[in-house]
C-alpha cells in the first residue's frame, strides 16, 4: 500500500524573507521562531520520493535543515528570483543522481536559460556545472510523477502567469492576485489549500489577508494555510488568533499529512 503525501513548508516568507534586511518593524525582531521566514517553498514527499515546489535563494539552507538526501524534481510556479535563484545549489543532487528534472512553463525556462546559461549549455560545459532535464508544462498539464498525478492550476500575479499545483487533494498557490473561474473549479473543495496572504494593506500583485480569506470562502477547502507572508502582516501568534477555525498561518518547518 502506498504511503500518503507529506508536505513540509520549507519557507513561508515573501521575497525579502523575515527578518527583512534593515527593517525596524517589530516582527523582524520577534523571538518567536514562527516569525522567522525563509523564502516560500514546499517539499512534497511520499515513499522515497522528494519533489520541491520552487527553488529560491534559501534552497541550500532548506535542504540541509530538512536533511533532504535525494531530489526527484523541481516544479516552478514562476520565474521571479525568490522562487528560482537557488537553482545552482542542485549540484550535489546532480553529482549523485544525474540531470535533475524540472517542470515549468516556457516563460520560466526562458528566464532560467538567461540566468543560468551554464546549466543549460549544450557544448563546452563548465566542469562541475549541474544539468537539468526540462519538462514543459501548461495550464492543462497533468503530470505523472513517481506514481502520483499532479495537476497544474493557472493563476495571475498581476500580469504574470503563475502555476499552482494540486495533488491528492492538496492545492498549492502562491504569488496570486487573480484566478479565473475555470481554474477555481479545479480546486474547489480541496482537502488542503495553501495560498499567499502578503499583508493587511492591498497589493498590486498579491492577495492581502482579506482577499486570501475571501478566496478560501470561494474554494471551500477542509483546511487552509497562508504562506508568502511579509512582516507587514503582523506577529504570527496575533494573526493566528484572528483567523477562522479552519484557516492557519503556515510557518517554516510545518509538516502536514494529506
Amino acid at each position: 500500500m502506498k504511503k500518503g503525501l507529506k508536505v513540509t513548508f520549507l519557507g513561508t516568507g515573501t521575497s525579502h524573507g523575515i527578518p527583512m534586511i534593515g527593517s525596524k518593524n517589530p516582527v523582524c525582531f520577534s523571538n518567536d521562531l514562527k516569525d522567522n521566514r525563509l523564502r516560500s517553498s514546499v517539499l512534497l514527499s511520499w515513499e522515497e520520493h522528494n519533489y520541491v515546489i520552487d527553488c529560491g535563494p534559501d534552497f541550500r539552507q532548506q535542504m540541509l535543515r530538512h536533511k533532504v538526501e535525494n531530489l526527484d524534481g523541481i516544479l516552478f510556479t514562476h520565474e521571479h528570483s525568490d522562487h528560482t535563484a537557488g537553482l545552482d545549489d542542485i549540484r550535489p543532487y546532480f553529482f549523485k543522481q544525474g540531470d535533475i528534472p524540472i517542470y515549468a512553463n516556457q516563460e520560466v525556462i526562458n528566464s532560467l536559460r538567461k540566468r543560468f546559461d551554464y546549466i543549460f549549455a549544450d557544448e563546452n560545459r563548465y566542469p562541475g556545472a549541474p544539468a537539468v532535464k526540462v519538462n514543459l508544462i501548461n495550464s492543462d498539464s497533468v503530470l505523472e510523477l513517481s506514481g502520483k498525478k499532479i495537476s497544474v492550476v493557472e493563476a495571475w500575479h498581476n500580469r504574470l502567469r503563475v502555476f499552482g499545483f494540486m495533488v491528492d487533494g492538496f492545492t498549492y498557490l502562491t504569488d496570486i492576485k487573480h484566478v479565473e473561474e475555470v481554474q477555481i473549479e479545479k480546486i474547489k473543495n480541496s482537502k488542503i489549500l495553501v495560498v499567499n496572504a502578503l499583508r493587511l494593506d492591498p497589493h498590486h500583485s498579491h492577495f492581502n489577508l482579506e482577499e486570501a480569506l475571501n478566496f478560501v470562502d470561494l474554494v471551500k477547502p477542509e483546511k487552509a494555510y497562508f504562506t508568502h507572508i511579509s512582516h507587514l502582516l503582523g506577529f504570527h501568534e496575533a494573526v493566528e488568533k484572528e483567523l477562522p477555525e479552519n484557516v492557519h498561518l503556515a510557518f517554516d518547518g510545518l509538516t502536514i499529512k494529506v
